[in-house]
């Protein structure tokens, strides 16, 4: 019985302590990834990995329409800036698909 790969991500959790030492409030986001330990004790199989397959499926497509939304901003206001604020729009809306996704599936 092998447990899940999904337990690795917890330890991206460790980068919020970043934001203890550089004073920097955008760090403490990264805390949330702690929450993936709760998947150090489950057992893989191919329920586990459908459901992670349609996870990361959903956080793809919230993705696309976000991206295109934020070129297209970037080419009429001609303001570069736009990508940053995309990326970390990106960036959590992703987790967040992702992690309410697979609670979803794993319910179902």
């Amino acid at each position: 019985m092998k447990s899940s790969w999904l337990k690795y991500l917890g330890f991206l959790g460790l980068l919020g302590l970043l934001g203890i030492v550089t004073d920097n409030v955008g760090f403490y986001g990264f805390f949330g990834f702690f929450g993936f330990f709760a998947y150090a004790k489950m057992v893989s199989d191919e329920r586990l990995e459908i459901n992670i397959n349609k996870a990361a499926r959903n956080a793809f497509v919230i993705m696309l329409p976000v991206f295109v939304l934020a070129t297209v901003l970037a080419g009429v206001l001609r303001e570069i800036t736009v990508y940053a604020y995309a990326f970390n729009a990106l960036v959590i809306l992703q987790i967040l698909t992702f992690s309410f996704s697979l609670k979803f599936y794993e319910l179902r």
